[in-house]
């Protein structure tokens, strides 16, 4: 065999792997293209079809199941010696693809940015910006993260930061027209800013802490994002009430940009979670990331 050869065995590996090409070309850092192309050579050179393709999905023949069962485990362990040995000189290294909404990209994963590609050089990072619930594994993502109730069980979690706090926020000049709510109940008078999840199509309802319990409200407004971070440009604008983290707010808070209310009903929320599949042997750029993640949990102030 010659060695270009293992480019089309890597690629229909992957593609297996991920039941598509999008994910697999991704992961590899290739064109979807220059994937199907070597897996056309691959089956051309083997005489026999490999993938049933169609423009929604990809799935194996069952020569492409009997080839998968005897080169997967091969090729797993060739890629799995390559970590180690990267592991053991200290250097993990290949593109660590992550997922994750665009508030726990600012207030989790950015303090640690410069500390972990500094001491990773050979880590190649790529984050992906989605406010919807993905899955990471169909979508090739090595991780995640997001709050722990949106996570599958099936997915290894750790904390990253400490606990995040929720302010409701306002200008000025709304609240000179509305009165400033005192009860989450009055949030029925008010023009809410609402966010709408991109995956699901449903509407996040605005949480509140009361008696020691969370309760949730169905709120209404006229303006309907699907960016978190934006609220708080339209809440500036005086366009009306935004539910989002105190991080985000309490710069405008202390300027006098915007005014706080329902303070005392606000809640804290733990720590966001990264999150991975389970796998018995993780490629050493995610380790790296992971106990990397775990030495610096603390980072963030107690306050938040």
């Amino acid at each position: 065999m010659k060695l270009n050869h293992l480019d089309g065995l890597i690629a229909f590996w992957k593609v297996a792997e991920h039941r598509g090409f999008t994910a697999a070309a991704a992961e590899l850092a290739v064109s979807p293209s220059a994937l199907s192309q070597a897996i056309r050579q691959l089956e051309a050179r083997l005489g026999v079809r490999l993938l049933n393709r169609t423009t929604r999905s990809v799935s194996l023949t069952e020569a492409g199941e009997a080839y998968l069962g005897r080169v997967g485990p091969a090729l797993g362990q060739v890629i799995d010696a390559g970590d180690e040995l990267n592991a053991l000189q200290g250097r993990p290294s290949g593109l660590l693809r992550l997922n994750a909404a665009r508030a726990s990209i600012a207030l989790a994963l950015r303090p640690l940015l410069d500390g972990f590609l500094r001491t990773y050089p050979d880590v190649q990072l790529e984050i992906t910006n989605d406010e919807g619930f993905v899955n990471i594994v169909e979508r090739g993502f090595d991780a995640g993260i997001r709050f722990g109730e949106s996570i599958d069980l099936d997915m290894v979690a750790v904390p990253i930061g400490g606990p995040v706090r929720v302010a409701v926020v306002a200008s000025p000049e709304y609240l000179r027209r509305m009165p400033a709510p005192h009860h989450p109940d009055e949030l029925v008078q008010h023009n809410c800013i609402r966010l709408r999840f991109s995956t699901t199509g449903a509407i996040y309802k605005w949480e509140f802490e009361m008696g020691g319990r969370m309760i949730d409200y169905e709120v209404a407004g006229n303006l309907i994002i699907s960016d978190t971070t934006f609220s708080i440009d339209a809440a500036l604008e005086g366009i009306g009430l935004a539910y989002t983290f105190e991080d985000f707010a309490e710069p405008h808070i202390q300027a006098g940009r915007l005014v706080r209310v329902l303070t005392d009903f606000s809640p804290t929320f733990p720590a966001f979670q990264l999150y991975y599949p389970t796998r018995h042997n993780q490629p050493s750029k995610l380790k790296a990331l992971i106990e990397y993640v775990g030495k610096h949990r603390s980072y963030r102030r107690a306050s938040s």
